[in-house]
This record gives structure tokens, sequence and C-alpha cells, in this order.
């Protein structure tokens, strides 16, 4: 079976976002403080924030980047849509609690700014607000070649940079993967997200970086953003009131999301993810969710040598 690649586009939107870098004594104590600080980050039609890993770095990891400490290190990023009106206030709220509930409390964690700021770009003061919760005995120390606040803890002390930029974003890219299984689809997903791991400046939210439950805009039900996306949900095929859009014999759709840094490197992340997943026994078609121009301006072509304004 050969799988159709429909000359569609994401519709992405812009973000605001920020990256923290967290190091540990082992992937065991990483991978718990990663699950916690990026937890309930799936999607900002409920969550505070979208949340998710760009890339294992150091030991074990990317060790094209070293960790400031030569631990096992996690870039993380989260992001915020542009269109939120408090945004650089909830991204800020959101970035405080996430690493002071999760990371601080994480046994062997640091948390680290993956870059300095630069000129006149605009920072969060993360490191002093946290280090607050040293009543006191908290304290600004050299440690692994930088200036970073320390906070004596019941576990030891941890360490936090003082300073984390944040940037505009996109966020929005996407990939539906249509399939003649569950098993199916959920092998194209995976090997998708898999391969959107190995591009720096991107993460993938959602359980797993896979969303089962893709969603259109609005409901008949008045008080909800976001409901299941009829049309293209397997078992509603011949139902009444139900246009489907699915081919002929699938038996289930998964998607992911892809935020990232900037539009090109989502676009990377998607032709990378698009190349890993065609393979797949059982994948029909791979499509993506546009709104005709609706929601966002950052167009992702899933065919961009047909496209002119393509990045």
């Amino acid at each position: 079976m050969t799988t159709e690649v429909e000359d569609t586009y994401a519709e992405a939107f812009r973000s605001l976002y920020v990256e923290f870098l967290i190091t540990a004594r082992d992937r065991k104590w990483l991978d718990h403080a990663i699950h916690a600080a990026t937890g309930y980050g799936s999607s900002s039609i409920m969550c505070d924030c979208e949340a998710g890993v760009d890339r294992y770095v150091g030991p074990g990891g990317d060790e094209s980047y070293q960790t400031p400490d030569g631990r096992p290190g996690a870039i993380c990023q989260l992001h915020v849509p542009r269109f939120w009106k408090h945004r650089v206030d909830a991204l800020e709220k959101t970035l405080l609690s996430r690493v002071s509930q999760n990371v601080l409390t994480s046994p062997t964690a640091r948390c680290f700014a993956p870059s300095e700021p630069e000129d006149d770009q605009p920072y969060f003061r993360l490191g002093r607000k946290t280090a607050y919760f040293g009543d006191g005995f908290e304290s600004v120390q050299k440690r692994f070649g930088r200036s970073m606040w320390v906070i004596p803890t019941m576990g030891g002390e941890f360490c936090i940079d003082r300073r984390y930029p944040f940037s505009n974003g996109v966020m929005g890219g996407n990939l539906w993967f249509m399939a003649t299984s569950e098993d199916a689809s959920l092998l194209a997903a995976e090997k998708a997200v898999e391969a959107c791991l190995q591009i720096p400046g991107v993460i993938t939210p959602f359980p797993g970086g896979i969303a089962a439950s893709g969603s259109k805009a609005g409901s008949r039900y008045n008080f909800l953003f976001a409901s299941t996306n009829d049309e293209f949900c397997p078992t509603l095929v011949g139902h009444d009131g139900v246009e489907t859009q699915l081919p002929d014999g699938t038996e289930s759709v998964m998607e992911i999301i892809i935020n990232g840094r900037d539009l090109e490197t989502v676009s990377d992340a998607t032709q990378a993810a698009i190349r890993a997943a065609s393979d797949v026994e059982g994948l029909i078609k791979i499509t993506a969710g546009n709104y005709n121009g609706r929601l966002g301006k950052s167009w992702v072509w899933l065919v961009p040598e047909n496209h002119v304004d393509a990045v």
C-alpha cells in the first residue's frame, strides 16, 4: 500500500514560549521531573499552556549539547497562544508554578536556562521568585561556571539559574495519520513523534506526543470551545448528520501536534515526521487540520515543494 500525503497545510499560529533545562543524577529521576513539570500541558483549550520535551541532552542524549553540570538533562518548552490577552503574565505564572512545584521538589534535580537573554530580549526572573522558598536562607552563589540561586532543602540544595528569556514561537502544527487499524495509526504517530525528538527546537504535547481525540472548533453545547471532530471519527461513518471525510477503509486516526521556536523549525519537524511514518503498513493517508486561514497565518505545508510560500 502506498501512503497518500495530502497536498494541504497545518494551520499553525503564533505563540509565546520559554525554555528551561532540567538535569538530574540519572535518567530515572530526570524523567520523573520532566513528567511532573510538563504534565497537564496537552492543549491550551483548557490547560495553562502546552508543554513538552524538546530533546534529551548531555550523557545519554544529544551529547553535542553539554549540560552545565555534566549530568543527564532535557530541554523543555512551554507555549501559550499569542492571542491570549495577558499572555506574558500567563506564561510567567505557568513557568513559575511548574518549576517551583515540580522541579524544585524532584530529588537531585537542577534547573538551568538553556541560553542567556540577548540584547533587549525580555526574560523572567524565575530564579529570584523560586528562591523565596528558601525563607531567607537562599543565596546567589557561583555554581557550574555561572551565578545561580542556591536554595537549602531537606534533600540537600536546589540550584536554579536567575534569568529565563522568552520569545515568539509557533504552535498548532499538526499531522493526522489515517489507517486501517488502531495499531497502524498509533505506530505511524509513534514513529512521527520519535522523528520530531531528533529536531532541536520542537515539542509534541499530548500523552506520548499523540492525540487520539483530535477536535474541531466549537460544539453544539454552548459551554464548550472544542468538541470531537465528527467528520473524522471512524465510528460515525454512515451516522445521520455526519458527512465523513475519511478515506474508505479508515478505522483509526491519530494526530500529533508540533510546537516550536519558529515556522521553519516546525516545518522541518513536519517533514521528518512524514518521512518516518510513511512506510507503516496499513497507513492510508497523512493529512493535517486547518480552518481555511481563520485560526492562524503560520501555514505548514505537507508538500512544500508545490508552494512558493512554503518555508
